[in-house]
């Protein structure tokens, strides 16, 4: 659809903002990720649409479960999406008065082109209001409603982490912090830090090169974004890059980033070291949001990069024979470690992808072994907090591949910084414990192993 340019002077309608929000909320509720659903919005209501429809999703097993007690018909997909962001709204309060949300959400009608509604819009949110301690006493009964994750999530985390399963949904709940990495090519990260204080902007450090901002901020405005000076990047995934370095390598050793897109931890490795670096992703158009990330950072300063477009499953059709040193192989998953910061993930991800997702691990895994020299290091990562995606992985890979030695390394992360029921991490790398709050909230959910071929 084509939107009529707003002149700046003018205030955004609450109503407008909803209409566009029930619009993405119902793409999600029809599988479309927000990744779609989004950049389709007004420049000029983008930012309030997004807060809107993280909202709803972080809310959408309360606001699904109302919607199914308070109206005896199921109205079209756009209107019920609009009836969910305005529930999430009088659930949160958000700053709004109830009376102000109802007459908004009723006043969006019209650019939904569903104004025959509006009375049924406005009996199903009063409604709510009148009979809301009772309704929400129901639908906190149900595991969905309770926790705001499909039901099989939770009964899944229960069953992975049953001593911190509901500390995760918590976390997953709550957005996570704006998380930087300071290029060190082109400084420290205390002097980047100073950079930020005299801002009046306050961060605390987490791993060997992060900053976890107290308060978000839009990335044009972080000193030294254009040259390159600073990427974002949460904690958890920033580190890749040590752990894969860790005893150092050889100046010029061969290093495959074997699913590399967007391209964040291949340039932290290229920050980090001087590499002959192979990076691969199947996709096209993802190969160039590599490239983006390291002509931005500047990279590389010393050695070289290959970027290919390449399936790395089949290395017959890219790999040149010669063994690799070290390996990154951040494998495709559920995303189910990141649903602080993409809430869609949860209501897109269905029970069966989990095994359909491990089976895609696995023949990676397996294909991509041969590929790495006698000694050499592969680092295995999925940004999953389920254990069919990591530590079953590992062990199934081990048992049928006896070379496979595991040397330390996290293992199961849990967002927000919480040490997961069997966590191998190590002080050397993250020691959540230690960490300031804030900084311990700077890390997804995430599962790192590192094997050496005998």
């Amino acid at each position: 659809m084509t939107h009529a340019a707003r002149p700046a002077a003018l205030p955004i309608a609450l109503s407008e903002q909803l209409a566009e929000s029930a619009r993405a909320v119902a793409a999600v509720r029809q599988g479309r990720s927000l990744a779609d659903a989004l950049p389709v919005v007004p420049p000029q209501l983008r930012p309030g649409v997004q807060a809107l429809v993280f909202l709803a999703l972080r809310r959408g097993g309360e606001t699904q479960a109302l919607l199914e007690l308070l109206a005896q018909r199921s109205p079209p997909r756009p209107v019920a999406g609009l009836i969910e962001v305005a529930l999430a709204l009088l659930i949160e309060g958000a700053g709004y008065a109830p009376y102000t949300v109802v007459d908004q959400a009723v006043r969006a009608l019209a650019g939904l082109r569903a104004p025959a509604l509006a009375g049924f819009v406005n009996a199903c949110l009063r409604r709510f209001l009148r009979e809301r301690e009772a309704l929400l006493a129901r639908v906190h009964a149900t595991l969905a409603g309770r926790w705001n994750h499909p039901a099989w999530w939770v009964q899944r985390l229960q069953q992975d982490h049953p001593n911190h399963w509901a500390a995760a949904l918590e976390a997953d709940n709550h957005p996570g912090p704006m998380v930087l990495r300071v290029n060190r090519r082109q400084g420290t990260r205390a002097a980047y830090r100073d950079r930020l204080a005299a801002l009046g902007w306050a961060a605390d450090p987490i791993g060997d090169d992060g900053l976890v901002l107290a308060e978000p901020v839009p990335v044009d405005r972080l000193p030294g974004w254009a040259d390159g000076a600073v990427s974002v990047q949460d904690g958890a995934a920033q580190l890749a890059a040590p752990l894969l370095l860790d005893g150092g390598l050889p100046p010029g050793a061969r290093v495959l980033d074997a699913c590399a897109a967007p391209g964040g931890k291949t340039a932290h490795l290229l920050e980090c070291a001087d590499l002959d670096l192979w990076a691969l992703d199947a996709d096209a158009t993802r190969v160039e949001r590599i490239r983006d990330t390291l002509r931005r950072l500047r990279l590389p300063v010393g050695g070289q990069v290959r970027v290919l477009t390449a399936d790395a499953s089949t290395p017959a059709d890219w790999w040149d024979g010669r063994p690799f040193d070290a390996i990154l192989l951040d494998a495709p998953c559920t995303a189910s470690g990141i649903v602080r910061r993409h809430p869609d993930v949860r209501w897109l991800r269905r029970s069966a992808d989990v095994a359909r997702l491990a089976a895609t691990q696995r023949r990676l895994l397996t294909a991509l072994w041969p590929l790495l020299a006698p000694g050499g290091r592969l680092l295995y990562a999925t940004c999953s907090v389920f254990r069919a995606e990591g530590a079953d992985i590992i062990a199934d890979f081990r048992a049928r591949h006896p070379d496979a030695r595991e040397r330390p390394a996290p293992g199961h992360l849990l967002p927000g910084g919480i040490e997961a029921d069997g966590t191998r991490a190590t002080a050397g790398f993250v020691s959540a414990h230690a960490m300031r709050d804030n900084a311990r909230r700077g890390m997804d959910g995430f599962f790192y192993a590192l094997l050496v071929k005998a």
